[in-house]
């Protein structure tokens, strides 16, 4: 398994993993267009040449980032595969000098297993919920928030 920044020629395979679990009602779709736009904030797992997971490390603020758009293939699931997105996830939060990064999930449970804890969604700042804004479920949104700190002290 090689872990990775994502390149243009992985746009489309990123594409289609969110999407899948979009479809599912499982992540927010994310379009092309904007997968290209944001493809730098990327980081992919490939396995034997095919992207199997993806993974988006986006920053908030001076002290806070987010992990977005995390999606393995399903016959990639249990296999460490997200774990290890994560970890490169908070390895470049890290070494950006972030102190928090946080996620909006539907699976606490994982992120708990990573050292994560579960916050009231009203404690992240009001920029986090710039995509609340597009999402068809802003009403009644069943994610939860999670958070891990002391990034930098690590």
């Amino acid at each position: 398994m090689n872990i990775r920044n994502a390149k243009i020629t992985d746009a489309k395979a990123i594409y289609s993993l969110i999407n899948y679990y979009a479809e599912r009602d499982k992540m927010l779709f994310r379009s092309l267009a904007d997968i290209y736009e944001n493809l730098q904030a990327f980081t992919v797992a490939e396995l034997d040449g095919s992207v199997v997971g993806c993974c988006a490390l986006q920053i908030i603020w001076s002290d806070l980032a987010e992990i977005k758009s995390l999606a393995v293939g399903e016959a990639n699931i249990d296999k460490g595969v997200g774990k290890m997105l994560v970890a490169a996830a908070t390895e470049q939060a890290r070494q950006l000098g972030l102190p928090r990064i946080f996620a909006l999930t539907l699976n606490p449970a994982f992120f708990e297993k990573l050292g994560f804890s579960v916050v009231e969604k009203d404690t992240l700042p009001m920029k986090v919920w710039s995509d609340c804004a597009r999402c068809p479920k802003q009403q009644n949104c069943d994610e939860i928030a999670v958070i891990k700190t002391g990034l930098r002290d690590a």
